[in-house]
């Protein structure tokens, strides 16, 4: 099995407190990072937790992108799984921009069995 899969995992500093702390924002960010890779949603929850956080989760039909904001300390981990020929890169510009990070840490891991 070759799936030709990708895993970017995407550390954001020093984002807009704001941005990180109202719902509705980290969920347009986030189906617009989906459009950006040229994902299909099929379905999206996010929960806001108090005293305050936002974690989120977008299911497309390639995987997943998931996000677990801190507004407290301007972070977010983002989590953007593809499968198929999808780049989850195009993903990360368009969050830095949503989101006002001034600093990005991030990792790509490649998805999959090889074949036998």
């Amino acid at each position: 099995m070759n799936t030709n899969g990708r895993h970017l995992l995407l550390e954001l500093g020093g984002c807009d407190p704001l941005a990180l702390a109202e719902l509705d924002r980290i969920r347009a960010a986030m189906l617009g990072a989906a459009d950006a890779i040229g994902a299909t949603v099929i379905e999206e929850t996010f929960h806001r937790f108090a005293p305050h956080g936002i974690s989120g989760v977008v299911v497309i039909a390639e995987s997943h992108l998931t996000i677990h904001a801190w507004p407290e300390s301007g972070y977010a981990a983002v989590d953007v799984f593809t499968c198929g020929k999808l780049d989850p890169n195009g993903a990360t510009q368009f969050l830095v921009d949503q989101l006002g990070a001034t600093s990005v840490h991030r990792r790509e891991i490649a998805r999959g069995l090889p074949e036998e």
